[in-house]
């Protein structure tokens, strides 16, 4: 028996997957595997069943221990405020200008990111409309360890969003890859929405997957 059979990754879900092992979510980012507001398919109904062998191959590789995130609730809640929130506060703003200089000087090249900053901009508005309740609502109702059911689920639905937002973001962005006549401008855009695509997606999966289910959600 495999060492991949043998810690049944084909039928855990994805989340699961990536809270309980360091560098699988390396793993699903390269293979477009979404594993936070998709984190619930299990990895055999995720992939092609050809494709199967080599990802549970490349886990398997992975050292199995702790997530490398803090397992103390207050203090999860602490680096997740520290690392995402307010990181996502300097990130956006500074996105939306960039955005809209690239948007006015090159808005007759045929790949110029039409529509970016006002997305970037409905992103800003939604994300700290979310983030503020779960800093003044949710977060400190889980710091002593009442989990409101309605509120999680109500925090998993808007996570779905931002997961759609995400995928406007990526079209628009052409994947975030600046054609090869991109000025500085430009390529410091698309590495920058890239950053917050990569951060805002362990940003959910560290909720939805590893702090939730911390009280039954």
């Amino acid at each position: 028996m495999s060492a991949a059979t043998d810690l049944g990754f084909a039928n855990r879900q994805l989340g699961d997957i990536a809270a309980a092992l360091p560098g699988a979510t390396a793993v699903f980012r390269r293979r477009k595997l979404d594993f936070c507001c998709g984190g619930a398919v299990l990895l055999a109904d995720a992939v092609a069943p050809d494709a199967l062998p080599a990802i549970e191959a490349e886990l398997a590789a992975l050292a199995p221990g702790a997530p490398d995130v803090p397992e103390e609730t207050g203090a999860l809640i602490d680096h997740i405020i520290a690392r995402y929130h307010e990181v996502h506060r300097a990130q956006v703003p500074e996105l939306i200008r960039l955005a809209r200089r690239v948007e006015a000087v090159h808005r007759d090249h045929p790949d110029a990111p039409r529509g970016l900053a006002d997305l970037l901009t409905r992103i800003e508005w939604e994300m700290g409309d979310h983030m503020q309740k779960e800093e003044q609502g949710l977060f400190p109702m889980l710091r002593v360890g009442h989990g409101p059911a309605m509120a999680m689920e109500l925090m998993r639905d808007e996570h779905d969003d931002h997961g759609a937002r995400l995928r406007e973001l990526e079209a628009i962005t052409h994947g975030h890859e600046p054609p090869e006549d991109a000025c500085n401008s430009w390529r410091a855009l698309y590495a920058g929405t890239a950053q917050f695509a990569e951060d805002l997606t362990q940003h959910i999966h560290l909720e939805n997957n590893v702090l939730f289910p911390r009280f039954g959600a």
